[in-house]
């Protein structure tokens, strides 16, 4: 009892300072950070779309890793597979919702800037597939009516987890008509200013703490639901055993 109650004043603590950064983090990106020079105010999309796309390709690696301990331990150890497997729904679902803003701040961007709302280049397409990878995980795990479902789900991860270092590595190794990386390129000319870094890191920030903050409470929802469903299981035993005498 008491050791919850630690954890829920940690989990008040971190859900109010990440509303703190995130109030500072929108007023740098949208009030403070300087207007670009070609693209105007439209650019500062750049502030919500990148951090995005950047931790949807971190969060399938959670889904990716607990999947694999989920197969390993199904069988040695049931009750530490439903532990990672409630890491790996939760992570499905969190990658889901910051895909899904990478792809619509990205439409929105390129409407603007391309004067087109998609082009099936392969950092988009790559994008689009990771995203509905994802959302068939989903799928999967809500509409399956077999035994099998969280292992049909894991496997689908590991394909999943496959379609991150394209989408990552695109490109750096095909022409695109997407930006190419302003981080990590090689390419002075391709950084960002150092007067709008700020920005961009306290968005980093700001929405990184906000996803852990979504997949630990998600995570703590789905172990009460495997407990509730524990309970269910052992009542109707109980239930049948006495029937049985």
């Amino acid at each position: 009892m008491q050791r919850s109650r630690i954890l829920g004043l940690v989990g008040i603590a971190w859900f109010l300072l990440t509303v703190g950064v995130l109030a500072q983090a929108t007023r740098m990106g949208l009030l403070l950070a300087p207007t670009d020079a070609l693209q105007g105010n439209v650019f500062r999309i750049i502030y919500y779309h990148v951090p995005h796309s950047m931790l949807s390709l971190l969060f399938p690696y959670v889904n990716l890793f607990a999947s694999l301990f989920y197969l390993y331990w199904r069988q040695r150890d049931p009750l530490k597979a439903l532990t990672a497997d409630a890491w790996a729904i939760s992570s499905a679902e969190v990658t889901v919702v910051y895909a899904t803003i990478c792809l619509w701040t990205g439409m929105l961007w390129g409407r603007v800037t391309w004067g087109i709302w998609w082009t099936w280049d392969t950092r988009l397409t790559s994008m689009l597939l990771l995203w509905l990878l994802y959302v068939s995980y989903l799928m999967l795990r809500k509409l399956s009516a077999t035994g099998q479902t969280q292992t049909l789900a894991a496997v689908l991860s590991i394909f999943a987890g496959i379609d991150v270092p394209i989408v990552y590595m695109s490109i750096r190794w095909w022409r695109t008509q997407h930006p190419a990386p302003i981080f990590l390129s090689g390419d002075p000319d391709a950084k960002m200013d150092p007067s709008m870094l700020p920005a961009f890191l306290w968005n980093l920030a700001a929405w990184a703490m906000w996803g852990i903050f979504i997949l630990i409470f998600r995570y703590v929802l789905e172990r009460r639901r495997q407990a509730r469903d524990q309970d269910a299981a052992l009542l109707a035993i109980e239930a049948s055993l006495e029937m049985a005498k």
